[in-house]
């Protein structure tokens, strides 16, 4: 088996459209959670999101024909992949050859947008009225299929689509991608654009998105006051290497993936299981592949989504992976009280948090911890970052469906 490891990082986030914005602002306890600004409210029950702002596809080298054809979740993948192959120096044709780059990038929803405008374009104007792009600007795949496109990636193209746990599984794919030998490196994460009028009343007919209209008081993962998530969009995306790879071309290493979990609940299609059974699998799993051992210094980045279920029942993962004592030892947060729920991007982006949380021995925040839930009694970082040299990281994605994840990060 092959080791893995990440040689370069890119985002489009709510709190910045580059990573050292994203991180600076997210050791700040900044919240970019606010009213929406990119669509009337009027009519919708929910009026506040975690928006990604100022973004121009132009500033990423895209050109206007991909502009122009692409919906804006696959925008997002592409600006994030140009900055991933930028910090990482990979040449394409020099250092590998196209056929065993692959791109494993998904989305939970795909292009919503794009769905939303055509729908309303055919009740206007009839069948007529749908552009004939509607499709490839849709479905799932095609972020996966046209980052491919513009960096010459022609090795194994894995779009996974698992709900909120999307991110997290395509990094994970992509590991054993990588570590099996069918490729040498993997642009990986996930894209999301879903701020858009049937999404947000979807996700507040379902009763997941919070009704607060306090953006300060909105998303509050693990506090007694939580009533639910606050949808956000971006990308996350790494570029993975084969170890040998990277030391040959002096690639920057930040950290080396060593272990993946993934299980299903088997239980319900929107709640997780109460007795956390399957997602304390995920993690053990996770942590058995990565050679875990008790007395590591472990930061975990929680899916901590801020719903009443989820964030009980992933403290009660917590504990029953690691052990009591172990669990109250690790240092936990959850990254979505800044930037909300970015669905199948969170959990890349949520990994770009960890690859620089042991890069630079510094953990974000849970920031909004008021009123701590006394069934979530972890040691979740509120308020404030802190210095943590840690020595392992792995960070949780739980979605609909009852889908599992976790991917865990070493420092090297």
């Amino acid at each position: 088996m092959k080791r893995v490891v990440i040689t370069g990082l890119g985002c489009i986030s709510p709190l910045g459209n580059q990573v050292e914005t994203m991180w600076a602002e997210l050791l700040k306890g900044s919240c970019a959670i606010d009213y929406i600004h990119s669509l009337d409210t009027t009519e919708l029950p929910v009026k506040i999101a975690a928006e990604v702002k100022d973004f121009r596809p132009e500033d990423f080298d895209i050109d206007r024909a991909m502009i122009r054809h692409n919906d804006r979740y696959a925008l997002y993948a592409i600006a994030a992949t140009a900055q991933a192959m930028r910090d990482s120096g990979l040449e394409v044709g020099k250092d590998i050859d196209p056929t065993r780059l692959g791109c494993a990038i998904g989305s939970g929803v795909g292009g919503i947008q794009t769905f939303c405008r055509e729908h309303k374009s055919m009740l206007e104007n009839g069948s007529r009225g749908v552009s004939p792009l509607f499709i490839p600007e849709m479905i799932a795949n095609i972020a996966s299929g046209n980052t491919a496109i513009v960096f010459h990636a022609e090795g194994p193209n894995l779009p996974v689509v698992t709900a909120c746990a999307t991110g997290t599984h395509s990094v994970g794919e992509a590991y054993r991608m990588i570590r099996e030998g069918r490729a040498e490196a993997m642009i990986t994460g996930g894209a999301e654009a879903a701020v858009c009028e049937i999404a947000i009343a979807g996700f507040s007919n379902s009763k997941a998105l919070t009704t607060s209209e306090d953006p300060m008081a909105a998303s509050l993962p693990f506090d007694a006051r939580r009533k639910g998530f606050v949808i956000g969009e971006g990308a996350g995306i790494m570029i993975l290497e084969d170890y040998d790879l990277a030391r040959r071309r002096g690639a920057h290493i930040y950290a080396e993936v060593c272990g993946y979990g993934n299980s299903c609940d088997a239980y319900h299609y929107t709640a997780p299981r109460a007795d956390a059974k399957c997602a304390t699998n995920c993690i053990k799993w996770a942590l058995e592949e990565a050679g875990y051992r008790e007395g590591e210094k472990l930061y975990v980045n929680a899916h901590g989504t801020g719903t009443p279920l989820n964030d009980k029942a992933e403290t009660l993962a917590l504990k029953q992976a690691l052990g009591e004592t172990a669990a109250r030892k690790a240092v936990v947060s959850s990254t979505k009280s800044m930037m909300g729920h970015m669905l199948g991007a969170t959990g890349a982006v949520e990994l770009v948090i960890c690859a620089k949380t042991l890069q630079t021995g510094h953990v974000a925040p849970t920031i909004h911890l008021d009123e701590p839930d006394p069934e979530c009694d972890l040691d979740y970082t509120p308020h404030t970052a802190r210095d943590y040299a840690a020595d392992l990281t792995i960070s949780n994605s739980f979605g609909f469906g009852g889908q599992n994840a976790c991917v865990a990060l070493r420092k090297i």
